[in-house]
C-alpha cells in the first residue's frame, strides 16, 4: 500500500551468499521486512548487506506501478526512460546503444533470467511477487552487463491452494490495465497458475496535424499471458516451469521537435558549454506534434519464452539449475526526423541461458556457493529509411547474424568470524564473444512512397560491410564485511563490474571489400567500474527506521553512443570515454508515530561527472580544417541530478471492519543534463517535482478494494531525451494522469 518500501532502501555491499536454508532466511518477515533473493538465495532484506530496494507486488498495485518506467520514485538514483527500448540509469551509469549489437549497463531480469534486448524489457507488471533493484556493480553473482546494477522482476509462483484475483484500472488517455489470475492445485505435489493482462493507452502526444490521415493512437496495445507450474514432490525437491507470451502492439511515435522545449540551441564543437534556453511552454503546447507524418506508424511485436528452475537440497547443500529460451519478433513502421521520412524495421531474435549453482548453508559460520553460466543470443534485423538519400532510395542496415555469447564461472563465500561479524569474498571469470555480419546499403527502386508502397527493386549499393568479431575476458570480484548490531546492520564493500566491448558499423581495413576503418575506429573496449560502498540499516524502534549508504565509483572506459553520419547516413557510433567519478549519499527513513500514520522520507546526493574525456571534432570554421577537442572534465553525466528527495505519508482511517487509506507523495529532482554528444549540444532538465495522491477503500481481509488516483499533479513534462539536427527530438516522461482502479480476490 505504501508508495515506497523504505524499509527496503538501504545500501552497501557484501557478496553474502546467505543460503535459502540459513537461519536468517528461515525467519518470518516482520514489521514491513521482506524476503529477497539479491544474493541468488533467500535472505531477509534487513539482513542483506547490499544497496537495494524491493517493492512487493501488492505495493505495485496500490501505487499504480504497471511498468518499469514508473519505478523512479521508489528507487534512489534510478532513471528508466523509453528510447530504443528501455534505457536504465543507476547512479549515473547507463548505456544508450539500443541496437542489436549494443548492451545495457544494467542487467534486466525476469525470475533471474537475463533479457538482453532493451525492446523486450518494457514488460507489464502483472501478477508480480516483487521487484528487486540492486544498485552498484553486481559483476560477481550476476555477471555480464551489470555495471550499473540489476533490475529483477519476480513473478508469483503457483501455490497449493485454490485462489483467484482480478485487478483493473482506467484513466485519462484511455489508459486501461487489467489482470486476471487463477491458481489451481492439482493434488498435493503440483499446482498451476495462469495470469493474463491487457495494457492499453493512447499517446501522450497531441495530434497537431489531424488532416494528414495519420493517427498517433494507440501508443500501447499489449496483451500477455503467463502459465506457471510448480512440482514439489518432497520438501527438498522443486521444479518451477514458466511459459509466457506477449503481443506488443501500438504506435511507437513518442517525440516532438526540440524547438518546442528549447530555443537558442547551440551545437557543434566549441570550448564553452553554453546551454539553450528552456522554454517552459504550456504542457499542451509542448506535447503537440504538428509536423505532418510521412506514414502511419505501428508496432507489431511478439515476445515468448520458457524457463525452468530446479532446486534440490541434500542436507546443507542445495543444487539449483536455471535454464531458459526466448524468442522475439519485431515489426515496426515508424517516422524519422519528426515525421519527415518513413522507416521500417524487421527483426528476429532468440536467446538461451543456462546456469547451475551449488550453495552450501546451514547453522554453521560458513555460507558459500559456486556456479557456472552460459548465455547466447542471435539476431537478424533489417532497418531502412525511405527517401533519405534521394528519391526512391532506401538507406538501411541489413544485419544477419549478430551473435553474443558469454561463458562464466563464479564463486563466493561468507564466513562469520565472530558472532554477528561476517566477511565475504567472491570472484567471477567471464569470457564474451561478439560478432556480426551485415552491410550498410542504399537500395534503389523505381518508386517509393512509404514503407507501405515500395515499387520494383533496381539495384543495391553497398556503402560498407559491417563485419566484425571480437572476444573479451575479465575477472570481477567483490569483498565485504558486515556487522549485525543491536540497532541493525552495518556493512562495507569493494566490488567491481565489467561490460564487454564491441564494434561499430564497418569493417577493418584489409579484411575485405568495402572495409575502410582502422581498428581503433571500428572497435571499442570494455567498460569497468570499481565501487567502494558503506552503509547501515538501523531500526531504532518499531516506529523509526533509518537507512543510509555512502559510495564512490572509479569508472573507466565509459561506452558512449550517439548518432553519426560516417556511414553515409545516420548510424550509431560507440566510443570509450576515458574516466568518470561518481560519489553519492543515500538516506531514507520511515517514521510511524501511530498505527494509522506512516511518514516516508528520503534524501539523495549524487556527484556523477566526467574525470577525463576530450572528444575530438573537425573545426570547419578555419581553412584547412583543424582537428580540435572538447574537454568534458568536471561535466555531469547524463540523467544524474545532484539532489533528489521524496516525502510521503500514508494514513489509514478505519470504516467499519474495512478501512480507507489516504496516500500522498512528492518526489523532486534538481537540474540534470541531457547532452547530445553527437552534436555537442548541452540540453538540460530544470529542477522539477512530481506529486501523486490516492484514496483507497479496502474491504475486510482485503477481499476487494477500489481507489481513485492522480499522478504528476504539477503536470510537469520532464525531459528524458533531447537532441538536435535533422533527427533531433525531445522525449518526456508521463504528464498528469488520473483515474480509478479496483480489484477483488478470493
Amino acid at each position: 500500500m505504501r508508495k515506497l518500501q523504505f524499509a527496503c532502501l538501504a545500501s552497501a555491499l557484501s557478496l553474502a551468499a546467505t543460503s535459502a536454508y540459513a537461519q536468517d532466511a528461515s525467519e518470518a518477515p516482520t514489521d514491513g521486512d521482506i524476503v529477497v533473493t539479491a544474493n541468488r538465495t533467500s535472505s531477509l532484506l534487513s539482513k542483506t548487506p547490499i544497496a537495494m530496494t524491493a517493492v512487493g507486488g501488492d505495493d505495485l498495485i496500490a501505487s499504480g506501478i504497471t511498468n518499469p518506467t514508473q519505478l523512479e520514485e521508489s528507487v534512489p538514483n534510478l532513471s528508466i526512460v523509453r528510447g530504443n527500448g528501455l534505457q536504465i540509469t543507476i547512479r549515473g551509469v547507463t548505456s544508450t546503444d539500443g541496437t542489436e549489437k549494443g548492451d545495457p549497463s544494467a542487467a534486466f531480469m525476469v525470475n533471474g533470467v537475463y533479457l538482453a534486448r532493451p525492446q523486450a524489457q518494457e514488460v507489464s507488471f502483472f501478477d508480480i511477487e516483487r521487484v528487486e533493484v540492486l544498485r552498484g556493480p553486481q559483476g560477481t553473482l550476476y555477471g555480464r552487463n551489470s555495471t550499473a546494477g540489476v533490475v529483477n522482476i519476480l513473478t508469483v509462483q503457483p501455490k497449493f491452494e485454490f485462489g483467484a484475483r482480478a485487478d483493473v484500472s482506467y484513466g485519462n488517455f484511455n489508459a486501461l490495465n487489467g489482470t486476471a489470475v487463477i491458481n489451481v492445485p492439482a493434488g498435493e505435489t503440483i499446482a498451476f497458475r495462469v495470469a493474463a493482462n491487457i495494457d492499453q493507452r493512447d499517446s501522450y502526444l497531441i495530434d497537431g496535424a489531424p488532416n494528414d490521415g495519420v493517427t498517433l493512437n494507440k501508443f500501447k496495445d499489449n496483451k500477455s499471458v503467463r502459465l506457471s507450474a510448480l512440482f514439489k514432490p518432497t520438501p527438498d525437491l522443486s521444479l518451477l516451469l514458466v511459459g509466457d507470451y506477449s503481443k506488443v502492439k501500438g504506435n511507437p511515435t513518442n517525440g516532438v521537435p526540440t524547438t518546442q522545449f528549447y530555443s537558442n540551441i547551440t551545437s557543434g564543437g566549441r570550448q564553452n558549454f553554453s546551454a539553450p534556453t528552456y522554454l517552459g511552454a504550456d504542457p499542451d503546447v509542448a506535447r503537440t506534434l504538428s509536423r505532418t507524418q510521412a506514414q502511419q506508424a505501428f508496432r507489431n511485436n511478439e515476445e515468448k519464452g520458457v524457463m525452468g528452475e530446479l532446486n534440490y537440497t541434500l542436507g546443507n547443500v542445495t543444487l539449483t539449475y536455471l535454464g531458459s529460451y526466448r524468442e522475439s519478433e519485431r515489426k515496426e513502421f515508424s517516422n524519422a526526423a519528426n515525421g519527415a521520412f518513413s522507416a521500417d524495421f524487421a527483426g528476429k531474435y532468440w536467446q538461451t541461458s543456462q546456469e547451475v549453482r551449488l550453495a552450501y548453508g546451514g547453522d554453521g559460520p560458513l555460507q558459500a556457493q559456486i556456479g557456472g553460466y552460459y548465455f547466447k543470443e542471435k539476431s537478424g534485423i533489417a532497418f531502412f529509411l525511405n527517401n533519405l538519400l534521394g528519391a526512391n532510395t532506401r538507406f538501411g542496415f541489413p544485419q544477419d547474424p549478430t551473435i553474443a555469447e558469454n561463458k562464466s564461472v563464479f564463486g563466493q563465500a561468507t564466513y562469520e568470524i565472530v558472532p554477528d561479524l561476517k566477511i565475504t569474498g567472491g570472484v567471477r571469470y567471464s569470457h564474451d564473444l561478439k560478432s556480426r555480419v551485415g552491410n550498410t546499403v542504399v537500395d534503389y527502386y523505381d518508386s517509393i512512397g512509404t514503407s507501405y508502397s515500395i515499387g520494383n527493386f533496381i539495384r543495391r549499393q553497398i556503402n560498407q560491410n559491417n563485419d566484425a568479431k571480437r572476444t573479451f575476458s575479465r575477472v570481477t570480484w567483490r569483498a565485504g564485511v558486515d556487522y549485525d548490531t543491536s540497532l541493525g546492520l552495518i556493512f562495507a564493500s569493494v566490488s567491481t563490474g565489467y561490460k564487454a566491448g564491441g564494434f561499430n558499423d564497418g569493417c577493418e581495413i584489409g579484411k575485405g571489400a568495402n572495409c575502410a576503418l582502422p581498428a581503433e575506429a571500428l572497435y571499442y573496449d570494455p567498460e569497468t567500474l570499481t565501487a567502494y560502498e558503506a552503509g547501515f540499516k538501523f531500526r531504532f524502534s518499531p516506529a523509526f527506521r533509518l537507512n543510509g549508504t555512502i559510495f564512490h565509483y572509479d569508472y573507466a572506459g565509459l561506452q558512449l553512443s550517439q548518432l553519426s553520419d560516417i556511414c553515409g547516413g545516420p548510424c550509431q557510433v560507440t566510443t570509450n570515454a576515458a574516466k568518470a567519478k561518481v560519489d553519492g549519499v543515500e538516506l531514507d527513513a520511515q517514521i510511524q508515530p501511530s498505527d494509522r500514520l506512516t511518514v516516508r522520507l528520503a534524501l539523495n546526493w549524487l556527484d556523477a561527472r566526467y574525470d577525463e574525456y576530450a572528444p575530438a571534432y573537425n573545426d570547419t570554421s578555419v581553412t584547412p580544417n583543424v582537428r580540435r577537442s572538447v574537454n568534458f572534465a568536471g561535466r555531469a553525466l547524463n540523467r544524474s541530478p545532484k539532489w533528489s528527495w521524496v516525502a510521503g505519508a500514508n494514513y489509514v482511517l478505519p470504516v467499519g471492519e474495512g478501512r480507507i487509506v489516504f496516500d500522498a507523495q512528492t518526489a523532486a529532482r534538481s537540474r540534470y543534463e541531457v547532452t547530445d554528444l553527437a552534436n555537442f549540444a548541452y540540453f538540460y532538465q530544470p529542477a522539477a517535482t512530481k506529486t501523486d495522491v490516492s484514496v483507497t477503500y479496502r474491504a475486510p481481509e482485503d477481499r476487494f478494494y477500489f481507489a481513485a488516483f492522480a499522478e504528476n499533479l504539477e503536470n510537469n513534462l520532464v525531459v528524458t531525451g533531447a537532441s538536435t539536427g535533422l533527427f533531433g527530438a525531445v522525449t518526456f516522461a508521463d504528464p498528469r494522469t488520473y483515474g480509478v482502479r479496483a480489484g477483488v480476490k478470493f
